[in-house]
C-alpha cells in the first residue's frame, strides 16, 4: 500500500501555488503576446502613413503645376479679350490660386485645381487609409530664375493625420514645379497689334545666325518668329505685365514685318527687336546687308545677331 507523504493541508496549499503560477504565466504570455499585436499594428500603420505621404509629396507638385498652367492660360485669355497686361501679377496669381477668380471674377478654369480643390483632392486619396490632410500657412509665389520656365514656389504647414490618433505627420512643406513657357503666345504683340497679331514663343535653333556674308539663319530666325535669351530684353512674366525693361531672365524676338503688313498695320520705320519696335524707344538702327529691305537693327544688337560688318 503506497504512503501519503504529503499531509492534505500542505497538498492543497502546492496546488493553489501552482494554479497560481500557470495563471501568472498565462496572464504574461497573454499580455507579452498583446503588446508585440499592438506594436506590429502600430508599425503597419506607421508605413501605410510613410506610404501615404511620399504619395502627397509626389502629387503635389503635379497638382501646383496644373494650376499654375491654367492660370498662365487665364492670363493670356484675359490679355486677349481686355487688351490689357495683367496688374500686379504676383497678387493677381495669388488671388487665382487661392480663390479661384481673377480680379474677382469667377474663373471656371480653376475649379477643382484651386487651393481648395489641391485639399479636397489630397483628402479624398487621404480617406482610403483613414488619414486627414491639412494645410495650414500657404504661399504661392510666380518668378522665373532662366528665361524658358516660369517656377511656382509653394510652402505651408502640411499635416497629417491617422483618424485614430495613432500616428500623426507634420512639417512645413516647401516644394516647386517649373512650367515651359514655350508655345504660350507673346502678350506684346497681341496689345501692339489689337488682337489681330500673335506670336508663340518657341526658341530659336540658331546659335550662330550669320556666317561671313552668309544671314539665311537669320533669315529664318527672323520668318519663324522665333525667340533668343537677352538679358536686355523683358521676361516672359514681364511681358504678361507690359514691362519692356530688361531683365537677366529676357527674351526677344525679331518682328516680321509682313506678318503685320497683311493685317493692315502699318509698319515702323524702327529695329525689329520686339520689346523695342513695340515700344515709344526708337534708337538708331540701320538696314542690314542680304536682309529683306524693311529690316533694321539697332546698334545695341548689331554684335548679339553677328551683322556688324554687314551694316548698310
Amino acid at each position: 500500500m503506497a504512503l501519503n507523504l504529503i499531509p492534505q493541508g500542505k497538498k492543497a496549499m502546492f496546488f493553489t501555488i501552482l494554479a497560481i503560477a500557470l495563471l501568472s504565466l498565462f496572464i504574461i504570455s497573454y499580455s507579452t503576446y498583446s503588446v508585440f499585436q499592438d506594436r506590429e499594428s502600430t508599425t503597419k500603420r506607421i508605413k501605410t502613413m510613410n506610404d501615404f505621404i511620399h504619395l502627397v509629396e509626389e502629387d503635389l507638385p503635379r497638382q501646383l503645376y496644373i494650376a499654375g498652367f491654367r492660370i498662365i492660360f487665364i492670363f493670356e485669355k484675359r490679355i486677349f479679350e481686355t487688351g490689357n497686361y495683367i496688374e500686379d501679377l504676383n497678387s493677381t496669381f495669388e488671388e487665382a490660386f487661392f480663390n479661384g477668380t481673377v480680379y474677382s471674377l469667377d474663373e471656371e478654369l480653376m475649379e477643382g485645381v484651386d487651393f481648395e480643390g489641391i485639399v479636397l483632392s489630397l483628402n479624398e486619396k487621404a480617406k482610403k487609409i483613414n488619414a486627414n490632410v491639412t494645410l495650414l500657412n500657404p504661399k504661392i509665389e510666380i518668378t522665373q530664375e532662366d528665361p524658358w520656365n516660369v517656377k511656382i514656389s509653394f510652402t505651408g504647414d502640411l499635416m497629417i493625420q491617422d483618424k485614430g490618433q495613432l500616428v500623426l505627420w507634420n512639417r512645413t512643406y516647401y516644394d516647386k514645379t517649373f512650367i515651359s513657357i514655350e508655345n504660350f503666345e507673346d502678350p506684346i504683340y497681341a496689345i501692339n497689334s489689337g488682337g489681330l497679331v500673335t506670336n508663340s514663343i518657341n526658341r530659336t535653333p540658331y546659335q550662330t545666325f550669320v556666317t561671313g556674308s552668309d544671314v539665311s539663319n537669320l533669315i529664318s530666325h527672323l520668318e519663324g518668329g522665333y525667340y533668343k535669351a537677352s538679358s536686355s530684353a523683358p521676361s516672359f512674366l514681364d511681358r504678361l505685365e507690359g514691362k519692356t525693361t530688361s531683365n537677366p531672365y529676357g527674351i526677344e524676338s525679331l518682328v516680321y514685318i509682313p506678318k503685320l503688313s497683311s493685317q493692315g498695320i502699318t509698319p515702323k520705320d524702327k529695329t525689329d527687336v520686339d520689346y523695342i519696335y513695340f515700344s515709344t524707344s526708337n534708337p538708331t538702327s540701320h538696314k542690314i546687308q542680304g536682309m529683306p529691305s524693311w529690316f533694321k537693327l539697332d546698334d545695341e544688337h548689331l554684335d548679339d545677331y553677328g551683322v556688324e560688318g554687314l551694316v548698310i
